[in-house]
């Protein structure tokens, strides 16, 4: 018998993940905020706002209805933008069935608190839910993982059986899935990088080489393992696929919307013209405030990060972004 499905959130990322899950042999529901997205996948079954030009499967179905989404699972993944999560999950937590898998795939923390999604769910999820909880990270583009190419990424969870679970559920013959008890290193590593990306795009803006990148995606790893160990997470974590690897994938690629709004800051436009211009998420954007704050409350040293903070909300230009890193104070490169 098929195994059940529950995807909440049809951004291209979730709607990338609910193809996967279909590929592999289960019936998928996906929730979507917007009527129209729902409408067009079960009509066209296509998500031409958020991934178009994707045929996807008709064992895929989507619904604007949450506990539809939800209610008799054999496995549930999140992948609403993190800023909504709390909202979103707060509704659907009644609904929830016992002993499933719920795999986070969200990448970001909390403005208002500064948790990452792990805590967010801690807090609004009833306390019989949480030996359920996974994180899924890893490098992973939607267009890429729809276009069935090879990818690997690693799910976290406190519980191994629950990593294991949704391990097992979700390989295939194109997507290679890794597990890891350290929640708090996959977290980190997902989130941080795409604040780095926003970095590393500026330089491209300007017109920077491949000498900047390099040092821009060396020192932003350094950056984010410092904040991750401060936090808990062990080191080699982030010598991973949630770290090294998903830091390269955002930092390099073209698909990457992290990056874009790097690139075009170095340009010269304005956050607020960047924005108008998109109409998918570029959660680093949010994250960097978070990260910015976050920094500061644990006294880790995170300049890059500072850095891309100033350009996105004191008005920094990237030009003197780069000009104050590269006139910071002399030092080691490793730190004991």
């Amino acid at each position: 018998m098929a195994k059940q499905v529950g995807v909440i959130g049809a951004g291209a990322w979730g709607t990338a993940l609910a193809q996967l899950m279909a590929d592999q042999g289960s019936d998928v529901t996906i929730w979507a905020y917007e009527t129209e997205v729902v409408d067009d996948i079960n009509r066209h079954h296509e998500n031409r706002i958020f991934l178009p030009d994707a045929p996807l499967s008709e064992r895929l179905r989507a619904t604007n209805d949450l506990a539809e989404a939800v209610t008799g699972r054999d496995l549930i993944l999140l992948v609403c933008p993190s800023h909504v999560m709390r909202r979103v999950m707060t509704q659907a937590a009644e609904h929830l069935p016992n002993d499933v898998p719920i795999i986070s795939a969200a990448k970001g923390i909390e403005n208002e608190t500064l948790m990452t999604m792990s805590e967010v769910l801690e807090d609004v999820l009833p306390a019989r839910l949480h030996p359920m909880l996974g994180f899924l990270s890893g490098p992973s583009f939607a267009r890429e993982l729809v276009q069935r190419l090879p990818t690997a990424v690693s799910i976290a969870s406190s519980n191994e059986q629950v990593a294991e679970q949704a391990q097992r559920m979700m390989v295939g013959p194109y997507f290679r899935v890794y597990t890891s008890t350290d929640v708090v290193g996959v977290e980190m590593g997902g989130a941080l990088k795409n604040v780095v990306a926003i970095a590393s795009g500026a330089a491209d803006g300007l017109g920077f080489g491949y000498n900047t990148a390099a040092a821009l995606v060396t020192r932003g790893l350094a950056e984010i393992t410092r904040l991750a160990v401060k936090r808990g997470a062990h080191p080699l974590t982030l010598a991973g696929l949630a770290g090294m690897g998903d830091l390269v994938l955002t930092c390099m690629g073209g698909l990457s919307r992290n990056r874009t709004v790097g690139q075009k800051l170095g340009q010269g436009m304005t956050l607020q013209q960047i924005m108008d211009d998109m109409r998918q998420v570029a959660e680093g954007v949010k994250t960097a405030k978070s990260v910015y704050l976050l920094a500061q409350r644990e006294g880790v040293d995170m300049p890059i990060c500072s850095m891309v903070y100033g350009l996105l909300y004191e008005d920094r230009s990237a030009k003197e972004a780069v000009t104050a890193l590269m006139g910071r104070a002399l030092k080691r490169e490793l730190e004991h």
